[in-house]
């Protein structure tokens, strides 16, 4: 059974995500605090983590700086409160995979958790075929190791990232809007959230392109959107 984290320090938030959660199939594990978040998120095995933003001791971004920088990619979907102060494109920089807003419903919820989740679910289905390797111009995309390299030299990228360049991989050549971007890579209905796009282009061409200012290979089609190929 899928393990999912709650971490959250309100009780009926809690108790709301814990029953609709294990009524969908998922077994659900808890914390309360920061700390016990990180300890949880570090021993490992979790298919997801919904991490509230104001925790007690060690806020949610801090969190998942953390887990982050231990090189741990279990997709974390932050949670927020309608009116917290929380910049979502920063949080999307600093590594979660995604966010939603207080009040929910718990489809969205269940809606959210599968997007973030759809590349671990590929992963583990193309370990089982032949290698899958994508070459355009001097960039190889290995799309079951999860590993891009140009001239043979490893590029790190967010799992986020990857998962843009893997889409704009296997449709290359088609120019791509923004709306089918956000709803092919974050599988939920992102409607006039453009710039999270635009972001993650900005940060795929500073790691991808020898010279990001003049794209090779990521380039814009003005008033359409953007195309990837040599």
């Amino acid at each position: 059974m899928k393990r999912v984290l709650v971490v959250d320090d309100e009780p009926s938030i809690v108790t709301l995500l814990q029953y609709n959660l294990e009524q969908a199939g998922y077994a659900v594990e808890i914390a309360t605090d920061g700390p016990k978040a990180l300890a949880k998120i570090r021993e490992g095995g979790y298919f997801c983590v919904l991490l509230d933003l104001m925790l007690p001791e060690l806020d949610g971004i801090e969190v998942t700086k953390q887990v982050r920088r231990d090189g741990i990619q279990t997709p974390i979907i932050i949670v927020t409160a309608k009116g917290e102060e929380f910049d979502r494109v920063f949080g999307l920089e600093i590594g979660a995979d995604d966010y939603i807003t207080k009040p929910f419903s718990p489809r969205e919820v269940l809606a959210r958790i599968k997007a973030v989740t759809r590349r671990s679910e590929r992963t583990a289905v193309t370990q089982k075929e032949p290698d899958r390797l994508v070459q355009v111009g001097s960039l190889t995309i290995d799309e079951d190791r999860l590993q891009v390299k140009r001239d043979d030299k490893p590029i790190a990228l967010t799992p986020k990232e990857f998962e843009l360049l893997d889409y704009f991989a296997e449709r290359q050549g088609r120019v791509l809007d923004r709306d089918t971007l956000l709803n092919g890579v974050w599988g939920f209905n992102y409607a006039g959230d453009s710039r999270m796009v635009d972001m993650h282009v900005s940060h795929l061409r500073e790691k991808i392109e020898p010279d990001p200012k003049h794209p090779q290979y990521l380039k814009t089609v003005r008033g359409f959107g953007y195309q990837f190929g040599e």
